[in-house]
């Protein structure tokens, strides 16, 4: 049994048109847009000691900032219990951890620093990037990139897949003497779309194969292929059902792709005058190579 294969829809694509980068830095990209978690705004007050040392409200809250998805299934109101449960936990362990010298190897302290830096970067992310984003840059993004796009024609079509061309052409006989397209679908087709009359739904330009799509764009809605239409599926024989204009996407619906959009220029942005000013020196020739081009393509795609 085959099928036509659909490409995205054209809505779908003009979101996607936002999203396409390198794999590499798009997952580089996926860890640096978790915002960093807005603490609790509450005075911080000292709730008690361990060994002497302070136990704070604000030290809970990076508990909870630290430990959200472990926290996730505990009630509103407990959050704070298990989290002031969870630090002492930390704290006891971490201190019986130094007693017996443990974290004195390299990769430890190597894990440690990474760790440190990463904040590091997370903070200084959160301040020169997310904050720097305005509402109506977002706005001003979607309607340069998005709202000016023109309308598109989207188009609903049914068809008839065979094997032969003698069938396809069979068919079209049938037709012409009147016959009915959806029961002949239904009847005849080994498309999957065949025991719903052939009805393959609406489309743009691009969701097709090329020859599927030359022919059914070429058809006055209502009529159908006088000529069996060959693809790499086999024989059709198409119908244009239906036409009508696709809007672009409400700012609603892409609006945090959008933001998504904008937050990477604006990190790209940022890194790029850093390494500028940098001396960098990728010695190995294989990760040197997968550096200047992972590099090369994200600027590219600014």
């Amino acid at each position: 049994m085959v099928s036509l294969k659909l490409k995205p829809t054209a809505n779908t694509l003009r979101t996607q048109k936002f999203v396409r980068m390198s794999s590499l830095f798009l997952a580089m990209s996926c860890m640096v847009m978790l915002p960093v978690p807005t603490l609790a705004q509450e005075e911080d007050k000292v709730i008690g000691t361990i060994g002497g040392s302070p136990i704070s409200t604000s030290d809970l809250d990076i508990v909870i900032a630290e430990l959200g998805d472990q926290l996730g299934q505990v009630p509103p109101d407990q959050k704070r219990i298990a989290a002031m449960l969870a630090l002492i936990d930390i704290k006891l362990l971490a201190k019986k951890a130094q007693e017996d010298d443990f974290g004195q190897d390299e990769a430890f302290k190597k894990r440690v620093e990474f760790l440190r830096e990463r904040e590091l970067h997370n903070a200084l992310f959160q301040d020169q990037v997310v904050e720097t984003v305005s509402e109506e840059d977002v706005r001003a993004r979607y309607d340069k990139e998005v709202a000016s796009t023109p309308a598109e024609n989207e188009l609903k079509a049914s068809h008839i897949l065979v094997e032969t061309e003698e069938e396809a052409v069979a068919i079209i006989a049938q037709l012409d003497d009147g016959a009915d397209f959806g029961e002949l679908a239904k009847e005849k087709s080994t498309g999957p779309s065949g025991p719903n009359g052939g009805e393959l739904g609406y489309f743009t330009k691009g969701r097709m194969v090329p020859e599927f799509e030359a022919a059914v764009f070429a058809l006055d809605v209502g009529s159908y292929t006088k000529e069996p239409v060959k693809t790499q599926f086999g024989f059709h024989v198409i119908r244009s059902d239906d036409l009508r204009p696709v809007q672009p996407p409400a700012f609603e619906q892409v609006q945090e792709q959008v933001r998504s959009v904008v937050l990477r220029e604006r990190y790209f942005e940022l890194l790029q005058s850093l390494r500028g000013a940098a001396d960098i020196q990728i010695e190995d020739p294989s990760y040197k190579e997968a550096y200047d081009a992972a590099i090369s393509g994200a600027i590219a795609q600014q």
